[in-house]
């Protein structure tokens, strides 16, 4: 994943600002900074949810400011929105996430295993869910999806202790795999024990 002098623009302000950012295959990047310095919108961006205004974006091959919408089936993006279907069961949600790459029955079912919803919650309504059940159920969601590249906002919000475990043993895992895996958090403690490099997101640049 490379960005060049990156300019994005919502509502006529530049949410990033000449951004500038290599990330490797294998690495977990850390993007810390205040909010509002354009972290959120660099992970919009890098989804193909943002258009590049000037500058260069290759994502996974893709070339975003040709083409922003083929490189989405193969990023994962977990934002503070956790993308859920509330009105459908935690198995359901997977199913459908996985169904748009592919993926078979047995990849679902292991996903919703490593995130600890197999057993008693797999068929129960997403509106019936407390906050960290759901961000589980968005983390399997995630991880039957078999993205090349993560993009998390926040991922430990909500999250018990055994959850943010199993959520940082997951994307040491994808990495090792290959898969690139960008994280922005503000729990530097946690997240800076979990990446391999940090970088500072300030005034919609990358220092």
């Amino acid at each position: 994943m490379r960005l060049t002098d990156v300019v994005a623009v919502v509502g006529g302000f530049p949410v990033l600002a000449g951004a500038t950012l290599t990330v490797e295959r294998g690495e977990i990047v850390l993007l810390q900074g205040p909010n509002g310095a354009g972290k959120t919108s660099l992970l919009r961006l890098c989804a193909g949810l943002l258009a590049v205004e000037r500058g260069t974006a290759e994502v996974l091959g893709h070339d975003l400011s040709v083409d922003r919408t083929s490189v989405r089936r193969h990023v994962g993006l977990l934002g503070h929105s956790n993308g859920l279907y509330a009105d459908l069961t935690v198995a359901d949600n997977v199913r459908f996430w996985g169904a748009t790459v592919g993926a078979s029955q047995d990849e679902v079912s292991a996903a919703m295993e490593r995130m600890g919803l197999a057993a008693r919650l797999a068929h129960v309504r997403v509106a019936r869910l407390s906050a960290g059940q759901r961000r589980r159920t968005a983390l399997a969601c995630l991880v039957a999806r078999r993205a090349g590249l993560w993009l998390l906002d926040e991922p430990h919000a909500g999250l018990d202790a055994t959850g943010r475990d199993e959520l940082d043993a997951t994307l040491r895992e994808a990495a090792a795999s290959g898969a690139t895996v960008l994280v922005a958090s503000h729990e530097l403690e946690r997240a800076g024990s979990l990446a391999t490099r940090t970088v500072e997101v300030a005034g919609g640049q990358v220092r």
